[in-house]
């Protein structure tokens, strides 16, 4: 058994270390750069030498980024729910690759909010967020994948923990589950052209996707604008246990993010990535065990951590 065990460790540590060739002819593109993962994974592929092309919402973003790196990092800005900036964005990365191709598309570009309750929630309040984080992924690597075939390269989609089990009412998790059925899909699809197709899933981390604006009063507005007779259904207590458990949430969240950025490296970098990366000890013992569990095992459980409404039975 310990053979065994060795044997599948030296097996790991050989896929891990298994590098493609070549890093620094590789064209790499990833939305999202103004902070967070995508920025910090901007700054480490340049660090290893690799051509990265960073799509950025902000003209502030895109230049604090250009400014804090070498020539080996281009930016281009890029709104992931307009058709048009998607198109402009594949034209500029077409001209900059030429007939060598994209080695990586990274779609990691998302937001989080609005989330709540799902009936504190407006259908606006859901489409802005699935625009994002599914949508305009879609249409983003739907432009970018003959350069990526071209290359025989690969598509890093970032999805969440959230993407195997429902924890929070909202866009958030529907658009995850959304990117890994979509993520599913096309890495089957690819399978023939030599693309591989990754999927990274992290646990609870503290990033700008929860926003500037404190929980407490972002749940403040939604409640305030419920009708009398939602908010008395759910009652007031309701209110403010909820509020404080999702705070706690986002205050454990993982201020560390590197575990998350070497996975999206390993996915862009290596010669066998993985299917699904799972950073976060959260992510390991807690959200993968719930998502695999009977589902009314996993309604207990996470039941245990809502509040019972005013007019719950």
């Amino acid at each position: 058994m310990a053979a065994l065990m060795d044997l599948s460790f030296m097996y790991r540590w050989f896929k891990n270390c298994n590098l493609v060739s070549n890093l620094s002819e590789k064209y790499v593109f990833i939305t999202g750069c103004d902070s967070g993962f995508g920025n910090l994974l901007a700054k480490q592929l340049v660090d290893r030498g690799m051509q990265v092309l960073a799509a950025c919402f902000t003209e502030e973003g895109a230049q604090k980024l250009q400014q804090d790196t070498s020539c080996r990092l281009r930016t281009t800005l890029l709104d992931v729910t307009k058709s048009e900036s998607i198109k402009a964005a594949a034209q500029w990365v077409r001209d900059q690759v030429g007939e060598q191709g994209l080695w990586a598309l990274v779609n990691n570009a998302g937001v989080g909010l609005p989330s709540g309750p799902n009936e504190w929630l407006t259908k606006e309040d859901f489409v802005k967020v699935i625009n994002v984080n599914l949508v305009g992924l879609i249409e983003v690597t739907l432009h970018m994948l003959p350069m990526v075939r071209r290359a025989r390269g690969r598509v890093v989609n970032m999805s969440s923990s959230g993407g195997r089990v429902a924890v929070i009412g909202g866009g958030y998790c529907i658009s995850k589950f959304g990117v890994e059925a979509f993520s599913d899909s096309i890495r089957r699809e690819l399978y023939y052209f030599g693309v591989k197709v990754s999927i990274i899933e992290p646990g609870n981390y503290r990033t700008a996707i929860l926003g500037k604006e404190g929980m407490e009063s972002r749940l403040q507005k939604l409640w305030e604008r419920l009708p009398q007779e939602t908010r008395d259904s759910y009652g007031e207590e309701y209110f403010r246990i909820y509020t404080d458990k999702l705070k706690n949430v986002t205050q454990l969240a993982e201020p560390r993010v590197r575990d998350v950025i070497n996975s999206m490296e390993h996915a862009v970098v290596s010669r066998s990535p993985r299917i699904r990366y799972n950073p976060g000890l959260d992510a390991k013992l807690l959200y993968l065990p719930l998502a695999k569990l009977p589902t009314p095992v996993t309604d207990f459980i996470l039941s245990r951590y809502l509040p019972r409404p005013a007019d719950g039975v």
